[in-house]
């Protein structure tokens, strides 16, 4: 008669780095006993995974397509390990080109683009997502909408690449012109004093007052792609510009205009989010891999997002992350308040 299998024979899981994924992204799972009995499986949820790495102490493992918030379970033969939590992100919407952060109202809804390539007229400019991830035109008309950020008014701002104008929309939809002559204009962001600052990825960081006057506020290297900014809880600015380096910066920059570098060793750093605790939240790649990096107010940064394509982000009302990939959003609830914006 066979001996039974004692449970000591189960794989046991003792880490999963990063603690959140989106489809496409890589978990590392640590621990022992997976590969005991056969080559080990992956579940998230009730989804299968690729299995890219399997050894008896360490796997790597794609999150697939359709693969929701849930649990994770590693098998080696008919033994399972048990169930591990993490947050899986759910996509709500796609069909979409995002080039960089979405914005939220305080409502709670959502504003992401539909950019298109440079020049490109595209029939939808700026999408609104609801509370229950229902998707409309919001702006159209605006070529090659790139940033986005209200003001303390509920107003939203969209800056267009393809003119150098920053555009002024109601919440019914209805757009004008706040600024003109922005060069090839990409991020924005508002201060606490309503001053809006524009990302000119030629090299320049312009500071536009309340009453539309403009100033040149600091100049950086060029980007190949764009600049993204954040104010950080000290009031200072955050700038990305993605370069052809694989070791790009975050800069900080003080009241005064003078740019320090805040973490250096990013590959192709986009969209940023601080949460309520002064962490910041990049999009990024960090030691080859990709998805949302975070950076400590001690910089040392850890990959907290695993995921292809991310360009930007921006943290909910409800303690949630809304991850902008190049055609897609996703929603990963990572239980984080984020920085309030204004």
């Amino acid at each position: 008669m066979p001996l039974r299998k004692s449970s000591d024979s189960r794989p046991s899981i003792s880490q999963v780095t990063p603690p959140a994924a989106i489809a496409g992204g890589e978990l590392q799972i640590r621990g022992q006993g997976f590969a005991r009995a056969e080559r080990p499986r992956v579940l998230i949820g009730d989804v299968g995974a690729q299995v890219i790495i399997g050894s008896d102490s360490y796997v790597i493992a794609r999150v697939p397509e359709g693969a929701s918030a849930g649990e994770l379970v590693v098998s080696s033969g008919a033994e399972s390990s048990e169930r591990w939590a993490c947050d899986i992100g759910v996509q709500v919407a796609d069909n979409l080109h995002p080039v960089a952060n979405p914005a939220m109202d305080s409502a709670g809804n959502v504003f992401t683009t539909f950019s298109g390539s440079r020049g490109q007229q595209t029939p939808v400019s700026v999408f609104k997502i609801d509370a229950n991830f229902g998707m409309k035109p919001f702006i159209s008309d605006l070529m090659n909408a790139t940033g986005l950020a209200f003001d303390r008014e509920g107003m939203l701002y969209i800056s267009s690449r393809h003119d150098g104008v920053v555009y002024k929309a109601t919440p019914s939809g209805s757009m004008s012109v706040f600024v003109e002559g922005m060069g090839v204009a990409t991020g924005i962001a508002f201060d606490g004093d309503q001053n809006l600052y524009v990302g000119d990825r030629s090299g320049t960081i312009f500071k536009i007052s309340p009453d539309r006057q403009i100033f040149v506020f600091a100049t950086l290297e060029p980007s190949i792609a764009a600049y993204h900014l954040t104010f950080g809880p000290e009031g200072y600015l955050y700038v990305t510009g993605p370069t052809t380096s694989s070791f790009d910066s975050v800069y900080r920059i003080s009241h005064e205009g003078e740019v320090e570098t805040f973490y250096r060793g990013l590959g192709r750093p986009q969209g940023m989010a601080f949460d309520d605790e002064g962490r910041l939240y990049v999009a990024a790649s960090m030691s080859g891999r990709k998805g949302v990096v975070r950076i400590g107010p001690d910089r040392r940064a850890d990959l907290f997002l695993s995921g292809p394509g991310i360009v930007g982000l921006a943290f909910t009302l409800s303690r949630a992350l809304m991850v902008a990939t190049t055609n897609a959003l996703f929603r990963v609830d990572v239980g984080l308040r984020g920085r309030p914006l204004l």
